[in-house]
């Protein structure tokens, strides 16, 4: 043989290895896959029956058992087999101990996380809980524990990548999940430290106008995502088809992979649950018993506030209250890094609550620290028991008794049972307070005690509505405060559009409404506060060389369809209107703010001056900026999508990525995962297509929107119908991680489980049958 085709003979057989490794090591990955057919034998005793887990060609389950505790093993079971990544980030997430497997890039957010002290909270939650919901948090931990002790292929690749195996559920990890949301749900506090920078940035006059508005900041939360949307409405049967109530909700939240939620369909003698339920956490979140359905969406009360307490002049490590000076509360905390020694932080508590400014990300004055002072926080709290009763109510009474022990976070929360009574209540606590600081826009002196909380909000003075007159409900983040007997519950209401073009199709329909009707609703895509201000500012350009494209936008009908030039040129240059008549005031604030808030600009533009650009020497007018701003945006465009607008498409630039949090760091399998798909709506649509502001490159990423779509007519309760934003999978390798993704950016609702295509049975190793 000569050397040649020895080299040569050499390096095919390296490529034969290589390619071997390869494929032996997809198909250890692909046994991280679970079994979905056949029968497991669990020797647990916390499974006392054989229970099924049935799926159909979508993944989604079914869970037969004959008890509440055989079927919370069940879910922990297909919980863990589908998202057991998910269900560990957010635990290490919610206690802080995320550096411990990613290093010291998640040290600062470990140290906000044991700061705010989530983990303790879900320690004094299970010690004040129930014996019913005891038990259910048991089965659920035993059931994903028996997973992981039973799995004999690979763990789910993000483990392997980041080289850890999970630790045993525990109970007390599922209840981080509702801490988690009512820190992502509760964001006024975010807003006061926004707007104390504001007010030492611009005028006390525009100051009034950027804040007398019913949203504030762009309200983005630590994972950058807004937290200001979802909606729900309820239909009395006397104005459906079939003469019983219809129920839509569909929740908004970041979009991500994998998905909050898990769709399921629970039946046990006792009652059939369909809808969601979240990774984690052994209870129907959103969705129907077969009696009663009800949905969500955020209140955005104002149920938190920063104070700020000044440090005592002769002792710093004290603090001033109107008592005299007072000692910190502290702990200890021990943050463990992965590669690098451990960290310790003390924790210090005034009588408000957490120092947040010791997480380092906000600087308070010298001599001062800011203390959280949240509703959340407040003892006593039986959110998970509420829940757990809400899912057992045998008609719209039991659920509204129930809602008496929900208290964080506060959520219009939408009923109705089969019997025909449909119902509202803004469930939850929120604070009264002994007097009322500038509205609550700010952070308040906390050593006065004149702004102190003095209790809460009794449940009955709460907004609610009961079988009202107007046969409909609906809910969109608006001020709902008119529904209540008083109380102040805080200026930071999202803008009223969502629920105004709800209320509009409920009502224009001259037929009875039907579940159809409903589902549509669902996606409609009008935004009618960005087609107003095209009518209302638009006719103000001279036109020019643009003439044709004014026309054009006059003529447009406000819908943000993907496939339409219009509703891209409209955002584009609405963006560059906000930047040109804010950015030179704001200044490197007016990234931070900027959210499409059109009301609050509308409020600026009221006024000439504000219109001026104070970095130009020439005095610029509403007017002027107006073309200018629509100049700034075909420039853009035209750079970014061709010369001819009537091919531009609005889903060119607005595409939603569903990003996850570990594969969008690894570039190749970041491509792969991430569809970036052509979506419609925008920030005020129903169908909520919430998009970043451009950064010059024409781009408006979807970040934002419903993350589930769920609709019910209680004339067949069994038949609810739903759509989920990604897939029931948290594993790329599966079928099932994005399998829903398009059906969900198209409006196609669809029932849980059609037909079972593949069934396990988890068979106890001692029966007591």
């Amino acid at each position: 043989m000569t050397l040649r085709h020895w080299i040569l003979s050499l390096a095919l057989g390296l490529v034969l290895i290589v390619a071997i490794a390869i494929g032996g090591g997809y198909l250890w990955l692909r046994s991280s896959l679970p079994q979905i057919d056949g029968d497991i034998t669990v020797a647990d005793k916390n499974l006392q029956h054989s229970v099924t887990i049935g799926r159909d060609r979508y993944g989604m389950v079914e869970i037969r058992a004959e008890t509440d505790q055989d079927a919370a093993f069940a879910l922990g079971f297909a919980h863990a087999q589908d998202r057991l990544f998910q269900m560990d980030s957010m635990r290490r997430y919610g206690s802080g101990r995320l550096s411990e497997i990613i290093g010291p890039a998640m040290l600062a957010t470990d140290r906000r996380m044991r700061i705010l002290g989530l983990q303790h909270q879900a320690e004094a939650q299970y010690q004040s809980a129930s014996a019913n919901l005891r038990h259910l948090l048991d089965a659920y931990a035993a059931g994903v524990n028996s997973f992981v002790t039973q799995q004999r292929g690979a763990l789910p690749p993000e483990f392997l990548l980041l080289r850890y195996r999970p630790e045993p559920w525990s109970p007390v990890d599922s209840l981080i999940w509702g801490r988690l949301m009512a820190l992502q749900l509760s964001g006024n506090w975010r807003d006061e430290l926004f707007n104390a920078r504001l007010e030492q940035k611009v005028p006390p006059a525009l100051f009034d106008l950027l804040t007398d508005r019913t949203s504030q900041s762009a309200s983005i939360d630590w994972l950058g995502r807004s937290r200001a949307a979802s909606n729900n409405w309820v239909i009395s049967g006397k104005l459906t088809a079939s003469g019983k109530p219809i129920l839509a909700n569909d929740p908004h939240l970041g979009l991500t992979a994998p998905s909050p939620w898990y769709l399921a369909r629970i039946v046990t003698p006792g009652r059939v649950l369909t809808g969601a339920t979240a990774p984690g956490l052994p209870l129907l979140v959103i969705g129907t018993n077969g009696k009663v359905a009800w949905g969500f969406t955020t209140t955005t009360s104002d149920t938190e506030d920063v104070f700020d307490e000044r440090l005592s002049a002769d002792d710093p490590t004290r603090y001033d209250t109107p008592d005299g000076p007072k000692a910190f509360e502290t702990r200890d905390e021990r943050i463990k890094v992965k590669g690098e020694s451990d960290v310790v932080l003390t924790v210090r508590h005034t009588r408000h609550g957490p120092v947040i400014s010791d997480a380092g990300d906000v600087s308070p004055e010298p001599g001062h620290v800011l203390a959280l002072g949240w509703a959340a926080l407040q003892p006593g709290d039986r959110t998970p028991d509420a829940l757990l009763a809400m899912n057992r109510a045998a008609n719209a009474a039991d659920f509204e008794k129930a809602l008496r022990d929900f208290a964080a976070p506060q959520q219009n929360i939408v009923f109705a049972d089969v019997a025909g009574e449909i119902g509202f209540v803004a469930a939850g606590r929120v604070p009264i307070r002994r007097q009322l600081y500038d509205k609550s826009l700010l952070p308040v002196p906390g050593w006065t005690g004149a702004t102190d909380w003095t209790g809460m909000i009794d449940f009955d003075a709460l907004p609610q509505l009961h079988d009202p007159q107007a046969g409909w409900i609906a809910t969109a983040n608006n001020d709902v405060s008119a529904y209540a007997k008083g109380g102040f519950f805080g200026i930071g209401w999202d803008s009223d559009a969502r629920y105004r073009r709800i209320a509009n199709v409920l009502t224009q329909s001259s037929n009875p409404l039907d579940l159809l009707q409903t589902v549509k609703l669902q996606s409609d895509i009008e935004s009618t506060p960005l087609r107003d201000a095209v009518r209302s500012w638009l006719p103000q350009t001279t036109g020019g060389a643009h003439a044709d494209i004014v026309a054009a936008l006059g003529a447009w009908d406000g819908r943000m369809d993907r496939q339409r030039p219009e509703p891209l040129i409209a955002t584009a240059w609405l963006d560059h209107l906000a930047r040109r008549i804010l950015a030179d005031d704001l200044g490197p604030l007016f990234d931070d703010w900027w959210f499409w808030q059109i009301d609050s600009l509308r409020h600026v533009m009221s006024e000439q001056a504000w219109c001026d650009d104070s970095r130009t020497s020439p005095v610029e007018t509403c007017r002027q900026q107006v073309d200018l701003a629509l100049n700034d945006a075909l420039e853009e465009l035209t750079q970014h999508y061709g010369a001819n607008w009537r091919k531009w498409q609005w889903g060119d630039a607005h595409r939603v990525s569903f990003a996850h949090p570990i594969w969008r760091n690894v570039p190749l399998l970041r491509d792969w995962l991430d569809a970036k798909l052509p979506t419609d709506g925008d920030n005020a649509t129903v169908s909520r297509g919430s998009p970043l502001p451009s950064q010059g490159d024409g781009l408006y990423p979807h970040i934002h929107g419903a993350t589930l779509r769920f609709a019910i007519d209680l004339g067949k309760p069994d038949q609810p119908l739903f759509a989920l934003a990604g897939g029931q999978s948290g594993n790329p390798l599966s079928s099932h991680y994005d399998d829903l993704l398009t059906a969900w950016r198209d409006g196609d609702v669809r029932p849980i489980l059609q037909s079972v295509t593949h069934q396990i049975t988890l068979k106890p190793a001692t029966s007591v049958q």
